[in-house]
């Protein structure tokens, strides 16, 4: 009767993590489609389909400290825009990039993690807590 009881419990268990790991793709899956559309919306033309972004311009978004990286730092960037030449593989990028503070915490979290799960990039999400916290420091 015991190991009845433990097989159920194991097999309940494992059915319990299935459905939070479906329930987290579905909602990565989500945070991604409304990323992209943040990103061909805001950031195609610059950073382009493939996120390799234009030659001494506009700088690649692929396997890049700057995007793979501190996650506040990335948001800062988004929040404030950047408008110093940045070295990206030892290639110098001088186009400034306008703030986006305009966009909704949200927008920006969804965007971010689209960002750093596309193009080849594989790092954590970004929350809108996170953004939330940068937005509040830079008042």
């Amino acid at each position: 009767m015991k190991k009845w009881m433990v097989l159920c419990l194991i097999l309940v268990s494992a059915m319990g993590m299935m459905v939070s790991s479906q329930a987290g793709n579905t909602q990565m899956k989500t945070t991604m489609a409304r990323g992209k559309l943040v990103y061909d919306r805001y950031c195609l033309t610059c950073h382009q389909a493939d996120g390799g972004g234009v030659p001494r311009m506009n700088p690649p978004i692929t396997n890049t400290e700057y995007v793979l990286g501190n996650k506040q730092r990335l948001i800062g960037i988004v929040l404030n825009g950047l408008n110093i030449p940045l070295e990206i593989n030892g290639e110098e990028y001088e186009n400034p990039m306008a703030s986006h503070a305009f966009l909704k915490d949200g927008q920006i979290a969804d965007v971010l993690t689209y960002i750093r799960n596309s193009f080849g990039n594989k790092a954590s999400a970004v929350t809108v807590a996170e953004v939330k916290s940068a937005r509040a420091k830079n008042k």
